[in-house]
């Protein structure tokens, strides 16, 4: 029963990312901040507030998955991580021309990073 509860967490932190990803990317284009999805995504300052904020969500997910496994949170968020590696590699190669060719390679750099963050700092909270 402990594997379900395992990949449920790794579901649930991997879905906060891209639910709170694409909510967010939602609202900035229907702003007018961000142009829509088909046009492409070159300007500089709008590819660094969507990395921020990404990696932002990335961290989330990780404390997510770390808080919902009934145990080993740093494995937990490590598969996360490396799903999310998987994941952003294949959305690069997908939109590799919707946008400037450093944001996608950052997207993937940052996945595990922000992982393991997540985690490290449900488990330094729940140490407390």
């Amino acid at each position: 029963m402990n594997i379900l509860k395992t990949i449920g967490a790794i579901l649930a932190g991997f879905i906060t990312v891209v639910i709170l990803s694409i909510a967010t990317d939602t609202a900035l284009e229907t702003a007018g901040v961000f142009p829509p999805i088909g046009e492409g995504f070159f300007v500089p300052w709008m590819l660094m507030l969507a990395l921020v904020y990404r990696t932002i969500f990335t961290v989330v997910g990780g404390y997510v998955t770390a808080m919902l496994g009934p145990s080993h949170a740093m494995r937990n968020v490590t598969i996360l991580g490396c799903l999310g590696i998987i994941m952003g590699t294949l959305g690069a190669v997908a939109a590799w021309e919707l946008s400037a060719h450093w944001y996608p390679i950052a997207l993937v750099v940052l996945a595990l990073p922000s992982t393991w963050l997540g985690g490290k700092l449900y488990t330094l909270r729940k140490r407390k």
